[in-house]
């Protein structure tokens, strides 16, 4: 196996590091500039008829709260195996954000937190990644499922029948995990997975559990917050109910984190539809919502991009 030098290699890490932070700005710019949808005329005049500084820096709080939240359920499930301070744990996780920006459903995070580690514990990372991304996802589903089906009790978009189908479906597959549990493929079995869970201490899940709980109701109220400064107003529950849907199922779409609003607006834009609100402002808030939630994490994380240097991998 040829060697590569020093030199060389420093070269080529600094290189794929400008490249990763380059192509982040250059998608962020290309989706803000070739939105047709955003009519800026019309958000400046409401931004400065709706203007708040208090109400800004309100927002800019639940986008902290967001990503800490995320944070510190990153530093929890790390501290299974190592302690890592805060700061370690922000720049793994805005650093991966970063590099995954690129790759669908955001892929390319786990690779990107795998690289501040060792190479022995890459297959641990990944694992602890999963866990950190599926008690989110789990709560999306969850919370996305009632509110899926309280908006269809005022509305009646989906028949009856199609949601027993639904439910028959997902009775099938609980079903068919339970009897199917020992089947492995490749030497994975379901049953492994929850033999794996179960080895990470019980007090580290329910923390998990309880962060991620807290970052879904900050993202979730912060988007609800976001269509109260644009003037509109409806009942809590029908609002809420209208969030969590649009969150349930653009997560079971296959998307790019710069794309993300993107897919987020088109859902959304069919719901508050039936609402009666105007599809510019819908467009606007899931806009301001991936550039809270996204692009300023993605700025801060090219940080630690550029300052990233390569662990021993060998």
């Amino acid at each position: 196996m040829i060697a590569i030098p020093h030199k060389a290699k420093q070269f080529l890490v600094f290189t794929i590091k400008v490249l990763i932070v380059c192509g982040a700005f250059y998608f962020i710019y290309r989706q803000l500039a070739d939105n047709d949808q955003l009519d800026w005329q019309k958000f400046t005049a409401m931004f400065h008829k709706n203007q708040s500084v208090g109400g800004i820096l309100f927002l800019l709080l639940l986008s902290f709260l967001n990503r800490f939240f995320e944070i510190l359920k990153w530093q929890n499930l790390v501290a299974s195996f190592r302690k890592i301070s805060l700061g370690d744990a922000t720049a793994q996780v805005l650093g991966a954000l970063t590099a995954g920006i690129f790759t669908p459903n955001g892929l390319g995070e786990y690779a990107g937190k795998a690289l501040f580690f060792e190479k022995e514990k890459t297959k641990k990372i990944v694992f602890l990644n999963l866990i950190c991304n599926g008690i989110q996802m789990l709560l999306t589903v969850v919370f996305g499922i009632f509110g899926l089906l309280y908006f269809n009790a005022e509305f009646n978009i989906i028949t009856t029948q199609t949601i027993a189908i639904l439910f028959g479906l997902l009775l099938v597959l609980v079903l068919a995990s339970f009897f199917l549990k020992t089947f492995s493929i490749k030497g994975y079995s379901i049953e492994k997975l929850v033999h794996k869970i179960n080895q990470i201490p019980k007090r580290i899940h329910q923390k998990n559990i309880v962060l991620g709980l807290c970052r879904y109701l900050v993202f979730s109220h912060q988007y609800y917050f976001l269509f109260l400064a644009f003037d509109v107003h409806l009942p809590y529950f029908i609002l809420m109910s209208a969030i969590t849907s649009i969150y349930f199922l653009a997560s079971s779409l296959p998307s790019f984190q710069f794309l993300d609003f993107a897919v987020k607006g088109s859902v959304a834009v069919y719901f508050f539809g039936l609402l009666g609100v105007n599809e510019w402002i819908v467009i606007f808030i899931t806009t301001l919502m991936w550039f809270l939630n996204v692009v300023i994490p993605v700025i801060i994380g090219s940080y630690y991009v550029l300052n990233f240097k390569l662990k021993s991998r060998t």
